[in-house]
């Protein structure tokens, strides 16, 4: 899994492609981690590309939201409509602030 970091003034976007599964989100997760230690607390992750979330994927996100909070924030943005509507079906849709586009979501930091 190719997990590109794009860093802004405010906030890092972190955006990947494909499946976020049992055997790819250990590479999210070490992407992830490796923001949060240098101290970046303000994450957009650009789902755009997110065609399959597990569970696997959601708790890597909701670790890091556990990470960040309360100096920062991991906010959701282009999240594909299949992948939303599980989220919310598993009750989780307000742990993340979720946003339309990147611009939005880079904006709000």
């Amino acid at each position: 899994m190719d997990v590109i970091n794009t860093e802004f003034k405010r906030c890092v976007v972190v955006k990947t492609s494909g499946r976020v599964d049992g055997s790819t989100a250990p590479d999210l997760r070490k992407a992830l981690e490796a923001l949060t230690e240098e101290g970046k607390l303000n994450i957009v992750f650009d789902m755009s590309e997110v065609n399959f979330m597990a569970s696997a994927g959601w708790w890597v996100l909701i670790d890091t939201q556990k990470k960040v909070k309360p100096r920062g924030e991991l906010v959701l943005a282009n999240i594909e409509k299949g992948i939303r509507e599980s989220l919310n079906l598993v009750g989780m849709g307000s742990y993340f602030t979720i946003y339309e586009d990147v611009v939005s979501a880079v904006g709000s930091f």
